[in-house]
């Protein structure tokens, strides 16, 4: 695969945001929010940084991509089937019966995907499993994990956290999706879970606050991760909830919330197109 640079990057956020809002719409169930917050997020990595095999998706070197924060599973499929994971057409499947696109990633169901999540607070545990058994077995495999910041609520967080630190990691990094929201209110409210980076700091994590729809900087902030050879790395990615649509940015409501008809067309008018 060409790497795409920050120009293509931002076009293809804007499909995947598109598919991820059709999806939803037609399923009359999903979380729009959450799905926006990571579409660039999700756009940078399966378009420039992971290297995968959409023929072979069990390819034992590929690199590992873990959606902890499961409920935002429609930016993934978009992603998955633009990258040839599975036809384009069974997107408007999304949380059908029988499909292989369940509401949240199914590793026995969906090509690509490495972790069933949903369950929140899983991810950077087994991500730290993952990374600690590519090393055991030689390969040179990196693990990547995004994970909510409403997320880090969950107490098996932070003991991955400090197993990953432990064990020095190196080829595990995390990305925070900070949005600042969690699906019962501002995150700061519900936790009082504030300097997140801060936080990972503390434990022995290389951190890096970046602006997660920037891609100048989700690529550098990558590329620097890559260049830690001792202890695994921390993105704590600055994000809107509902990004790229003017009436669901920083808006709550939309954490779960299925857009109407005429709320599609705006919305999909905002991202730049009708179909």
């Amino acid at each position: 695969m060409t790497r795409q640079t920050a120009a293509q990057l931002e076009q293809t956020a804007r499909l995947l945001r598109r598919d991820a809002l059709t999806m939803i719409h037609l399923a009359g169930d999903g979380h729009p929010g959450p799905a926006l917050s990571i579409a660039d997020l999700v756009a940078a990595l399966y378009f420039n940084i992971l290297r995968i095999d959409p023929a072979n998706p069990r390819w034992s070197e590929r690199d590992r991509f873990l959606l902890s924060k499961g409920h935002s599973c429609p930016v993934l499929y978009a992603a998955l089937a633009r990258r040839g994971f599975f036809p384009l057409s069974l997107l408007p499947t999304f949380r059908s019966l029988g499909t292989i696109l369940q509401g949240h990633p199914d590793m026995k169901s969906t090509p690509g995907v490495d972790m069933t999540t949903g369950s929140l607070g899983h991810g950077i545990a087994i991500g730290s499993g993952m990374a600690a058994a590519g090393r055991f077995l030689g390969t040179d495999c990196r693990v990547y994990v995004i994970v909510g910041d409403g997320e880090l609520n969950e107490g098996i967080c932070w003991e991955g956290i400090i197993a990953a630190a432990h064990l020095g990691l190196d080829r595990l990094t995390v990305f925070v999706d900070n949005n600042g929201y969690q699906s019962s209110g501002p995150v700061r409210d519900v936790s009082g879970l504030d300097g997140i980076g801060s936080r990972f700091a503390a434990f022995g994590w290389h951190c890096q606050e970046i602006n997660g729809h920037d891609f100048e900087q989700i690529l550098e902030a990558e590329a620097r991760a890559r260049e830690e050879t001792a202890r695994p790395s921390v993105i704590v990615a600055a994000t809107v909830k509902g990004k790229g649509v003017p009436f669901m940015e920083g808006d709550n409501s939309w954490h779960k919330r299925v857009p109407d008809a005429e709320e599609l067309r705006a919305a999909l008018r905002a991202l730049g197109g009708e179909s």
